[in-house]
């Protein structure tokens, strides 16, 4: 079991966002979070996280008890897991082989050749291995959110976390993401958590969905 919450509670400051969550997210699952601006999707995706603090009987992911986490202990937890995020988030003044890097860095890998084989290895995995020197700001919106997919792959993530990740894209590009996680799901067994609220994704790249609405998550 990758993730594991039961009869959880997520609050934001004041406020309770999500209660009584029960979600399990099995190794090489597809999982959708769906529901209106608002709901709570990235709230519960971030809880996943340990960026947003969570209350309640029983919270595991990837072994890691949240209801007793410490701060000491977010690095770790974050080298199993991939993140794309919606904006991006990529360092739009340097390249796509230096943005790639500077995570690896920050990780913990020390041997340049390593660092250099891994990179290359990932972004052959999304079709960009020949944009590896281009700036970011030279890229489409497409192609900087599959150098983002690339960087969460960098470590062997157990599960890839995306929060609305074609919410930039167009339809075309956004299939394209679509495809390229399942993909990745299928050949690597890494599970996806995604949230969304285009349901067209849902039909054509099928898995198990869960709706936030009214302070809930409904399966």
């Amino acid at each position: 079991m990758i993730l594991q919450y039961k009869n959880i509670n997520i609050r934001q400051g004041e406020d309770q966002v999500l209660r009584n969550v029960n979600i399990s997210v099995e190794e090489g699952e597809m999982v959708y979070l769906i529901g209106q601006v608002g709901s709570g999707k990235s709230s519960l995706l971030k809880s996943f996280y340990a960026e947003v603090p969570c209350q309640g009987e029983e919270a595991t992911v990837l072994g890691y008890n949240m209801l007793k986490f410490k701060t000491s202990q977010q690095p770790a937890l974050r080298r199993e897991m991939g993140i794309v995020f919606q904006d991006f988030q990529l360092l739009t003044d340097r390249t796509v082989f230096e943005n790639l890097n500077f995570v690896l860095r920050a990780t913990g890998w020390k041997k340049k050749t390593e660092r250099e084989e891994r990179i290359l290895n990932v972004l052959k995995q999304v079709k960009m291995e020949d944009k590896v020197d281009n700036f970011v700001f030279e890229l489409s919106g497409g192609e900087q959110q599959r150098v983002c997919i690339a960087r969460a792959l960098l470590n062997n993530p157990k599960v890839i976390l995306a929060d609305e990740p074609t919410g930039n894209l167009d339809m075309e590009n956004g299939e394209m993401i679509l495809a390229l996680l399942d993909e990745i799901r299928r050949q690597n067994h890494t599970a996806v958590i995604m949230s969304t609220h285009n349901w067209q994704w849902i039909d054509d790249f099928p898995g198990t969905v869960y709706k936030c609405q009214n302070n809930e998550l409904i399966k």
